[in-house]
């Protein structure tokens, strides 16, 4: 093997997301034979002694590839660590999923917004999702303040400017109505950072919920099968899984593991 880029090393092993591996080198937790890997920095996994956190990482201990779908809970943060201490979606997890096996969120979900969120060690697979250059479009219900007239939801659906920079298309449509309170189904093929309580804000109508209930062709509730719970998890199927990388042009080798679903 020639040599590689560690954050795509570390991705291509489950380590990490190749975001999350560049953090790890600027945090200083990964090593190339011996010495404090710089970012950027290339090495050869046949050759060099690569460390993170002290601990040697070989390809040949690489972790199966895992995928699943998490409901995500309201005040859970979408990070594999954070500073405050709040409660992680890795937390979710049993034990043997939460260490050692490199699993990451896909994208985030603000932490008091709920609903659909990936979860993977595939790090090739989280570089090509969250690409810019592709797009997977994710659903959503919105209880906004108020009843945004006709308008005002084609404004929305023919993109606004945010941050001096224009929304892709999105569809939207209205779901019901109470005394004070819209919800919209709201579809989006872009993911910038707070994208929907921005652009409601924004027309004046503001986000008092969100839920995401379907990233793709992947459902919080199947046709015809029981919602997944809040706060459990599920393996992705097969054809989810392929449904993933066709949307990116890859393929694997690897075989994905079958955990049945937790309650958590």
């Amino acid at each position: 093997m020639s040599d590689e880029r560690l954050q795509k090393i570390l991705a291509q092993w489950g380590i990490a997301s190749r975001r999350q591996a560049e953090q790890m080198m600027i945090a200083r937790r990964v090593r190339v034979n011996g010495e404090i890997a710089n970012l950027g920095q290339k090495a050869n996994p046949d050759i060099d002694q690569i460390e993170v956190d002290g601990v040697p990482v070989k390809a040949t201990e690489r972790p199966a590839s895992v995928y699943l779908l998490l409901h995500k809970p309201p005040g859970v943060v979408s990070t594999c660590r954070d500073p405050r201490a709040r409660s992680k979606v890795l937390d979710l997890l049993p034990p043997k999923l939460r260490s050692g096996q490199g699993i990451h969120p896909v994208g985030r979900l603000d932490a008091d917004s709920t609903g659909a969120l990936l979860l993977t060690n595939d790090g090739k697979l989280t570089f090509c999702l969250t690409h810019p250059r592709h797009s997977i479009s994710k659903t959503y219900q919105v209880w906004v303040q108020g009843h945004p007239p006709e308008p005002v939801l084609q404004a929305w659906r023919q993109g606004i400017v945010l941050a001096g920079r224009k929304t892709m298309p999105a569809q939207v449509e209205v779901l019901d109505r109470t005394r004070d309170q819209t919800m919209l189904s709201v579809i989006l093929s872009e993911g910038r950072n707070r994208q929907i309580r921005r652009t409601a804000e924004q027309l004046g109508y503001p986000v008092l919920g969100l839920h995401r209930t379907a990233i793709g062709s992947i459902q919080l509730q199947p046709p015809s099968e029981p919602i997944l719970p809040v706060g459990c998890f599920r393996p992705l199927t097969n054809s989810e899984i392929i449904f993933l990388w066709s949307l990116v042009n890859l393929t694997s080798t690897n075989v994905p593991v079958n955990i049945r679903k937790h309650s958590l």
